[in-house]
C-alpha cells in the first residue's frame, strides 16, 4: 500500500462532520463516487501523526467499506482518551501497481476536535523555620488518568513565586505520573526560594489537561 497524489476532484473526500455522545463519536462524510473503501486515522492526544510517506503504517488504519457506512449510517468510534482527536480518511483506489491510498493536501478529510480536558490537581508545600538555611518543598499530584513526565515541570525561583515556566530554574520530572495521588520525594531548597507547578508546554498540554490548585 502507498500514497498517491489526487489528480481529480471526484476522488476526495468532502463534508466531514463528527458528532459526540459520551464516550462515543460518529463520523460521516461525502463518499467520492468511484470510491468503495476508505482508511481510517485516528491520533489521540500525545500521539504524532502519520507521516505522509510513500508507504503509509497500516497498523494505524482502519478499512471502512462503503456498504459498512451505509449499513451503520455513518463511522462509529469510541474515544477512550482526553484532548484533541484527529480523524483522517483516505480514500482506497486501485491502480496499475496495486492498491493505494489518496493523499489530501486540502485538508478536508481530516476531523479536529476536543473531547475534554483530565483534571491535574496540585499542591506545593513549603515547610522551614526562620533560623534555617534551607526549607522542604513538598509537590503531590493528583489526576484522572496517567500524565507523561514531559508534560509537567516545577521551577524555583528566589526571593518570590515564579509567573511561569520562564520565570525561574525549571526542572524536569524524572517519572510518569499515575492515575490518582502522586505524592513527590521532598526537595531542598534554598530559604528564599519559592517552587511552582507548570506545563512544559501550555499551548500543547494545556488542550489535554486542566491545572487545578488545590486549596
Amino acid at each position: 500500500m502507498r500514497f498517491i497524489d489526487a489528480d481529480i476532484s471526484s476522488m476526495l473526500i468532502r463534508g466531514v462532520t463528527h458528532q459526540l455522545d459520551g464516550d462515543r463519536c460518529t463520523l460521516r462524510w461525502r463518499w467520492p463516487e468511484d470510491i468503495k473503501a476508505v482508511y481510517i486515522e485516528r491520533c489521540l492526544a500525545g500521539e504524532e501523526p502519520m507521516q505522509d510517506t510513500r508507504r503509509p503504517n497500516m497498523s494505524r488504519l482502519k478499512l471502512y467499506t462503503r456498504n459498512e457506512y451505509k449499513a451503520a449510517n455513518g463511522y462509529h468510534d469510541r474515544i477512550d482518551g482526553v484532548g484533541k482527536v484527529v480523524y483522517t480518511i483516505y480514500a482506497a483506489t486501485e491502480t496499475e501497481e496495486g492498491p493505494a491510498l489518496i493523499r489530501q493536501h486540502d485538508g478536508q478529510n481530516r476531523q479536529e476536535f476536543s473531547t475534554g480536558k483530565a483534571k491535574v490537581w496540585f499542591s506545593i508545600r513549603h515547610k522551614g523555620g526562620w533560623l534555617q538555611k534551607y526549607k522542604a518543598v513538598q509537590i503531590k499530584v493528583t489526576t484522572e488518568i496517567p500524565i507523561p513526565k514531559e508534560a509537567l515541570c516545577y521551577v524555583k525561583k528566589t526571593g518570590g513565586y515564579p509567573a511561569n515556566k520562564d520565570d525561574g530554574t525549571l526542572y524536569p520530572f524524572v517519572a510518569d505520573f499515575e492515575a490518582g495521588v502522586n505524592v513527590l520525594p521532598v526537595i531542598e531548597v534554598g530559604k528564599n526560594d519559592f517552587v511552582r507547578l507548570f506545563f512544559t508546554d501550555g499551548k500543547r498540554y494545556g488542550q489535554m489537561y486542566e491545572l487545578v490548585p488545590e486549596s
